[in-house]
């Protein structure tokens, strides 16, 4: 599997250069981000071709016109996009454009870079887009029921599309593939800073009001792997253990959702509290092993 965040990461630091007024010299770029010279070259040919890119004397520069347009959001969100261009079920020129603009990226939280096939989903994708930026209500089934739904966010999580909204008075998070007969209504709504900062701040895409707080020990063996990057939802690293390993804390809106991810790290990770969990761990593990 293509190293994603690495491709985004230099992309990134290529536009800024841009960005900048830089102009770029192919075999420099080469040296500073230790790559070939046909990985720069499909990164200003290809993946950047829909920027005003010139070449003079065998160094590429942006059109003047459009020097500092991008800023340090627009620059994260199209490296990611031109990095991962199968993340999204349509990727033209005019939606690149539009998610280059700052005003409609707000439409869109990306928590991770794997795969959902989602090229039937387009139109439905656009809509919601739209319904996000205009603050208007969506109708549409989900698990078949009727919903009006306050839209939010469209969220990536894994690879997963999710639309992140308010039902009734509750923050909800639906599975895109599975939302059918979806409409915009003309009934605009107020967003709320305060839902907005819960979905941005939280890792969890499973919102609760009540979050369960859980402590895990986690052993020298995998601590490295939870020192480099959260694997948990809102993690955060409690001590580090006289024998190499981890206290860590997590808060996650249901059991399920931390027993599943400590089945994975087995038998690595434990649950120090709540006690119940791990208790309902272990009993579960011994109706499977039966």
């Amino acid at each position: 599997m293509k190293n994603h965040d690495t491709i985004a990461t230099r992309l990134a630091q290529i536009l800024n250069k841009l960005n900048s007024g830089e102009r770029l010299d192919v075999e420099e770029l080469v040296e500073e981000f230790g790559v070939t010279k046909r990985t720069i070259q499909r990164d200003l040919n290809e993946r950047l071709s829909y920027l005003p890119l010139k070449k003079q004397n065998n160094l590429y520069f942006l059109e003047e016109y459009y020097l500092g347009k991008l800023n340090f959001d627009d620059m994260k969100n199209f490296a990611a996009l031109s990095g991962i261009r199968e993340l999204f079920p349509s990727l033209q020129e005019n939606f690149i454009k539009d998610i280059l603009d700052a005003t409609v990226s707000k439409a869109y939280l990306i928590k991770g870079h794997n795969y959902e096939d989602m090229s039937d989903k387009t139109s439905e994708f656009e809509l919601t887009q739209s319904a996000i930026l205009l603050n208007k209500l969506l109708e549409f089934t989900y698990k078949d029921k009727p919903r009006v739904i306050k839209p939010y966010k469209l969220i990536n999580s894994k690879g997963i599309w999710y639309l992140a909204g308010v039902e009734g008075e509750i923050l909800k998070t639906f599975s895109f593939s599975k939302i059918t007969k979806l409409v915009a209504t003309e009934i605009v709504f107020d967003s709320d800073d305060n839902i907005l900062e819960t979905i941005k701040d939280d890792d969890n895409i499973w919102f609760s009001s009540k979050q369960i707080e859980v402590v895990l020990k986690v052993d020298y063996d995998v601590a490295g792997y939870f020192t480099r990057r959260n694997i948990l939802p809102n993690q955060f690293i409690i001590k580090k253990l006289a024998d190499g390993g981890l206290l860590v804390s997590t808060k996650v809106s249901y059991d399920e959702e931390i027993l599943k991810l400590v089945r994975y790290w087995i038998p690595n990770v434990s649950i120090v509290s709540p006690t119940y969990l791990q208790e309902k761990l272990e009993d579960g593990l011994r109706k499977y092993l039966k």
